[in-house]
């Protein structure tokens, strides 16, 4: 399987803040997230690293086999140093806690850089429709795993993309 494409320029990564729309997939498409432990490892996870990191997270949904976030990184802080703690920090903990053993992850992910609040609100949505559009349920609302789900400590939009 390809890696994914990559759009962060280099040259910017340290801009404060920057706001991402993420996408990363597990090895092979296998549906890893189907089982109800393994997402909600996933979950905890990220809700750890948004504290340690700290990054903010603004929507995220947990599909059987891919996962999509829109977070923001704080300065000095990459996007590629964000998902390595998300995917390298689930591993390592599926192995503790699940005895998981093996390739979890495709090698890579795809990003979009977020400028402006109608593209914020744009990804937003996507991600909030993700679960409805592949037939998993019929409300955003009833999807456990997506952050339109009731309950979820979610970060506001971003300062610099208020206008």
């Amino acid at each position: 399987m390809a890696i994914p494409k990559r759009h962060a320029r280099p040259d910017a990564q340290f801009e404060n803040p920057r706001t991402f729309f993420v996408t990363t997939s597990t090895a092979a498409r296998r549906r890893f997230f189907q089982v109800e432990r393994h997402a909600d490892l996933l979950l905890k996870t990220l809700y750890e690293y948004r504290k340690s990191a700290p990054f903010q997270l603004h929507e995220f949904c947990i599909m059987p086999e891919h996962v999509h976030l829109l977070i923001t990184l704080p300065s000095g802080l990459t996007i590629e140093k964000a998902m390595q703690f998300i995917k390298g920090g689930f591993t390592l903990q599926a192995g503790k806690e699940l005895k998981v053993s093996g390739a979890i992850w495709q090698r890579g992910f795809s990003e979009v850089r977020i400028f402006e609040l109608e593209g914020f609100h744009a990804r937003k949505h996507y991600i909030r429709q993700n679960a409805v559009q592949a037939g998993l349920v019929t409300e955003s609302e009833k999807f456990r795993f997506c952050s339109a789900f009731p309950g979820y400590e979610l970060d506001p939009v971003p300062e610099n993309l208020r206008g």
